[in-house]
């Protein structure tokens, strides 16, 4: 067994941080707008707010979801069982991070149409 001194640890643990390839670098979670309006009270100027609010989610979203899917690309040439492994967990973090984020924007879609079926129900077009 090596045993590493504790002052080098740390050392190893940065370099291996920096030597990483920039396509593992974290990729950020796009913030989800803070409120959405209730659409039986809302003005017209609330709902474009909130409207404009949710298309730049869904576009930021758009722009993890390509971050997540670029990260830990499948390593080209032979690899051994533990690379292997590896790879596999990787790519299943990778998926589930994926379905989440896919996830958080149909919950987010389906809860902005319910608001804006509530808010045409209450002002219908004239």
């Amino acid at each position: 067994m090596i045993r590493i001194p504790r002052v080098h640890a740390p050392l190893l643990a940065l370099g291996a941080l920096l030597a990483a390839p920039a396509s593992f670098a974290a990729c950020t979670y796009p913030r989800a707008p803070s409120a959405l309006p209730d659409g039986a009270t809302a003005t017209q100027e609330a709902m474009v707010a909130s409207q404009k609010e949710v298309k730049q989610f869904m576009a930021d979203m758009d722009v993890y979801l390509k971050c997540v899917d670029d990260e830990s690309p499948p390593a080209s040439g032979k690899l051994n069982e533990e690379q292997k492994k590896e790879q596999d967990a990787r790519e299943k973090v990778r998926v589930q991070k994926h379905n989440a984020a896919v996830g958080d924007e149909e919950a987010l879609r389906d809860r902005w149409h319910d608001i804006l079926v509530v808010y045409k129900e209450k002002h219908p077009a004239k």
